[in-house]
């Protein structure tokens, strides 16, 4: 029986968090406006290109941004 209430309570939880999101962020209840850096999706491939080909001259090539790509680098605890 309390399982229910659990559940429709973290239910209930997520959807006032949606609409509590949706209208701070989308309806910019606060004022504001949207960076065209943000909203301009040319822009932004456009400064992944310009990231990407920076040139480095201290090491290997790397990813501008690892935490998207998921690229680590694990060691094994016995070296």
């Amino acid at each position: 029986m309390s399982g229910k209430y659990i559940v429709s309570a973290i239910v209930g939880s997520f959807a006032i968090a949606y609409v509590c999101d949706y209208v701070v962020s989308d309806k910019k209840i606060f004022g504001g406006t949207t960076p065209r850096t943000v909203s301009n999706k040319e822009w932004w491939e456009e400064t992944d290109k310009k990231f990407q080909a920076w040139p480095r001259t201290g090491g290997p090539p790397v990813v501008m941004n690892p935490i998207t790509r998921q690229n680590f680098i694990v060691k094994s605890p016995d070296s």
